[in-house]
């Protein structure tokens, strides 16, 4: 880690840029809105936005070679102007020669292109353009990403429109682009597109590849619709709907939708109940990432991919409030944090607060192109930078307290993570999660790998222990034991790596075989699957196959027992990893273990997914479909694959599974009697096993349940149901009765040979 220190090394009181008392002056003026201050990457120049009562742009600029320009007129960047200006935004174009190409967005959508040239004598105006289609758009929002100009834009409702809600209007805003590129002595745009609408007012930031769609920050939010923030992808085409009170993205989806409204109605209800903290404060990473300082005093990292990560926590006495004077940005590893006049130095992978300076006055920070792992601060007396403390003895004891407490602190963070994403209500503890081999940290754990892997290092940490310096190394060392088993792993795998590159197709084949083997088994034989590694146990599915099902039936300890079915000798802790529900994330996404688990959907409907998405042979698909429905032992399966069977008219095989499966209990004995006597009245196929069926009939079925149940599935004439084959059956049930009913003794002593139906219709008593 770089240690700073409370040292600050003033770069420039100002007199080195042009028109520095001026520069001075009005920071001074402007020490509560140091907001509308903005300096170029490699810190040549500086803005101040003029916002109240004189609207402008006031720009003061460093030359490289001042005393070729003291006897030219300079052109300097003072803008007065009567509409606001929105930003200035610096376009990308790497030219040489010390130029810069800006952009000043104002409000009513108009963008002014300056170009500064040293060897010309300052700024120059290239063209100024129609941002906007609509000219009556206002432009609230500006920033620009790779070679695109982007801004969020209010777009009132025409005056032939009725009046809108109070929600509906605050969603007529829309974000916009505008390909745009560099050129000699102009700026070519490409066409306006719009990339979203229907949408509340967005500060639009832009962080590497990526945009990151905010609520407005300068008001409380109060409707449902500002609890939330979207990482927009222009490349990858995407959005991720994200929240403050969440530590993964609500949704991913991609960016063809463009209505705000539809992306995120699915999410409306569930963050109605929520009070994710207010954002007051964030900052770009350069890297897609994102800064973020909450209400709660929290900073967190928002990741590219939605994560976002808890990195420090303010004391409850340092809370900021809506007005406070914030600023942050990030320095490699180093995060630091000015809140009013006090100075946060923080580790960006543990957290650890490195250093707390009070300063004079408030500042702004800044990151200078040229140094980034260095924080840079602006303030009314000039521009400093914060310098790592002296190395010194004096200074042993300060760097072995946390080097000393890096094993604790990376062990703790690890037991919170796991705490907060696991279902179990059993307290993690450090030492659960070091004898678990559940640790998974790849920042701290590849910052350790280089020290082992260094044997240097160790060398030098002998030599220090003969001079008595030892104990600086000490924790680290103590770390490196404790997660000696994968550190061992890792430079197996390194080596595993090696020789895959180095051998042969035979010998790929022997090592992919065995790795498949030893990570399938690795993963069934653990208690519980997580996420991410039921993810990859998918992943190994679908890139090595047959691998992967010969190891599963390693670990499954499947056999054939010699009669044409399987046995398993696995524990049950394995069958139970193996059938048991996926996590709720992954249920949300139809994705399951193995291609079976999910959650709470019964083992034989996820046998039966699977068996639909491997069996292409209709005949043989359906045979196992009855069996796996019939060993389920479930009614409605067993219901189903009497369907089944009758559909392919086995009628013999229905009265075998009828058979058997009424026995079970008097309800699916109830279900199976109806479905077969149903089907009794619409066709003759099962007039052979007629006596059989009436055997089944169960014992509180009457007379007139039977001849309703008949008489509503009578079909068409052409299949007639005569009353000589219902004679058994009514005769049984009649001779059961308690108290018979003498209403049906004329149909017991009518011919065999009439239609059933002339028969009833004057017999069966409306129900």
């Amino acid at each position: 880690h770089h240690y700073f220190g409370s040292p600050k090394l003033q770069l420039s009181d100002f007199r080195d840029y042009t028109g520095s008392q001026e520069l001075t002056d009005l920071i001074n003026q402007n020490n509560s809105k140091l907001s509308n201050v903005r300096l170029s990457p490699d810190a040549r120049h500086i803005h101040v936005i003029l916002r109240k009562p004189q609207v402008g742009l006031v720009t003061f600029d460093k030359y490289e070679r001042p005393l070729l320009v003291q006897n030219q007129k300079k052109q300097d960047l003072w803008l007065t102007r009567t509409v606001p200006i929105v930003d200035i935004i610096y376009l990308d174009h790497h030219n040489s020669g010390g130029s810069a190409v800006v952009a000043v967005v104002y409000e009513n959508g108009k963008a002014e292109f300056w170009e500064f040239q040293e060897f010309k004598s300052g700024w120059h105006l290239l063209q100024t353009s129609d941002l906007c289609n609509s000219p009556r758009a206002r432009v609230v929002s500006v920033c620009v990403c790779s070679n695109l100009i982007i801004w969020c834009e209010e777009r009132p409702p025409s005056e032939s429109s009725p009046a809108l809600s109070s929600t509906r209007n605050k969603l007529r805003y829309c974000v916009c682009r505008r390909d745009f590129e560099v050129e000699e002595g102009a700026v070519s745009l490409g066409g306006v597109k719009i990339a979203l609408h229907n949408n509340p007012k967005f500060t639009v930031a832009s962080s590497g590849d990526y945009v990151h769609l905010l609520p407005d920050l300068k008001v409380k939010p109060l409707l449902t619709i500002s609890k939330f923030f979207l990482t927009w992808s222009p490349h990858h085409d995407s959005f991720t709907v994200s929240a403050t009170c969440k530590n993964v993205p609500l949704k991913k989806l991609s960016a063809k939708e463009s209505d705000f409204k539809k992306l995120v109605t699915d999410c409306l209800g569930y963050l109605s109940a929520l009070e994710p903290p207010e954002i007051y404060n964030f900052s770009p990473t350069a890297c897609g990432g994102l800064l973020l300082l909450l209400s709660t005093g929290w900073l967190c990292l928002l990741q590219k991919d939605g994560t976002l990560r808890k990195v420090y926590k303010l004391a409850d006495n340092c809370l900021v409030q809506h007005g406070t004077h914030t600023s942050l940005c990030m320095y490699q590893d180093t995060v630091a944090l000015l809140i009013e006049q006090n100075l946060y130095l923080i580790d960006l992978n543990c957290g650890r607060e490195l250093e707390k300076t009070v300063l004079k006055r408030e500042g702004l920070l800044y990151a200078n192109r040229a140094e980034r792992q260095t924080p840079h601060l602006l303030s009314e007396t000039g521009l400093f930078v914060v310098v790592n403390r002296e190395t010194d003895s004096r200074d042993c004891n300060a760097k072995m307290k946390p080097t000393a407490l890096l094993v604790e602190a990376v062990f703790e963070e690890a037991c919170k993570y796991y705490q907060q994403r696991s279902l179990s209500s059993t307290q993690l503890t450090v030492d659960i999660l070091k004898k678990g081999g559940r640790f998974q940290a790849p920042i701290s754990l590849a910052s350790i790998l280089r020290n082992y892997l260094n044997a240097g290092l160790r060398q030098k940490g002998a030599e220090l222990s003969q001079n008595g310096e030892g104990g600086c190394m000490a924790g680290q060392d103590k770390l490196m034991g404790s997660l000696e088993a994968e550190l061992k792993a890792l430079v197996s795998l390194e080596e595993l790596k090696g020789s895959l590159v180095r051998g042969g197709v035979k010998e790929v084949e022997a090592v992919c075989e065995s790795l498949v083997e030893k990570e399938v088994v690795r993963l069934l034989s653990s208690s519980e699957l997580d996420k991410e590694a039921l993810l990859y146990l998918n992943s190994i599915f679908s890139i090595f196959p047959c691998q992967a099902w010969r190891a599963a039936q390693a670990a499954l300890q499947l056999h054939y027992n010699g009669e044409g079915c399987l046995s398993s000798r696995a524990p049950p802790d394995v069958w139970k990893t193996v059938l048991g529900p996926a996590p709720s994330s992954l249920q949300q996404q139809g994705s399951a273990g193995l291609g079976l688990s999910l959650n709470n959907v019964p083992l034989y409907k996820r046998a039966l997914c699977l068996l639909s998405s491997l069996n292409p042979d209709q005949d043989q698909h359906q045979d196992l479909e009855v069996e796996l429905l019939l060993v389920s032992g479930r009614p409605n399966a067993i219901l189903q694959a009497l369907r089944v069977l009758m559909g392919r008219r086995q009628w013999e095989r229905v009265t075998q599974v009828a058979q058997k499966f009424c026995k079970q209990s008097p309800l699916l004995n109830k279900e199976i009697f109806t479905t077969l006597l149903c089907e009794v009245a619409h066709h003759r196929d099962l007039d052979p096993y007629l006596e059989l069926l009436w055997t089944l009939c169960p014992e509180d079925f009457t007379v007139t349940n039977i001849l309703n149940l008949v008489l509503k599935n009578l079909p068409s004439p052409n299949t007639q149901l005569t009353i000589g084959l219902l004679k058994p059956l009514l005769r049984k049930v009649l001779q059961r009765e308690t108290k018979p009913s003498q209403r049906y003794a004329d149909i017991l002593q009518s011919p065999l040979f009439p239609p059933f139906k002339e028969v009833l219709v004057c017999s069966v008593p409306a129900t």
